[in-house]
């Protein structure tokens, strides 16, 4: 069983970056699809970005296209997620997550995914 620790969230500005890290054990990234997903309060979880598991293909919500970025470390077993000129409506706590299937269009569909971190929270003020 894959065990997934998020880290890095915290309160920033308007405009800011932070650098969101996903550490895996029990399993390597690069067996997998990863994803990261969000919920802001009082809504659905949402996809926001994610990497293909056989090309390493990377994928992004249309709203922080251009804004976040998406990288694995292979020899670290890690994934980050960039996140720059943060906007309020980011705010949301974020979760890695990782999928057996791990390819267009599983990457981005929820239920795609099979192991779940526990989520970390960002906070973006205005």
């Amino acid at each position: 069983q894959v065990q997934l620790a998020e880290s890095g969230g915290g309160l920033v500005q308007a405009g800011g970056s932070l650098r969101l890290s996903c550490a895996a054990s029990g399993g390597t990234f690069s067996s997998y699809g990863t994803g990261w997903f969000r919920q802001a309060p009082g809504k659905e979880r949402e996809f926001v970005a994610g990497m293909g598991r056989s090309d390493g293909r990377t994928y992004f919500e249309e709203s922080v296209k251009g804004r976040f970025s998406l990288s694995r470390d292979n020899a670290e077993n890690m994934v980050y997620l960039q996140m720059d000129s943060l906007k309020p409506e980011d705010t949301a706590v974020y979760y890695c997550a990782v999928s057996q299937d791990g390819n267009w269009p599983g990457i981005i569909l929820e239920h795609k995914y099979d192991y779940w971190g526990q989520g970390t929270q960002v906070t973006v003020s205005s």
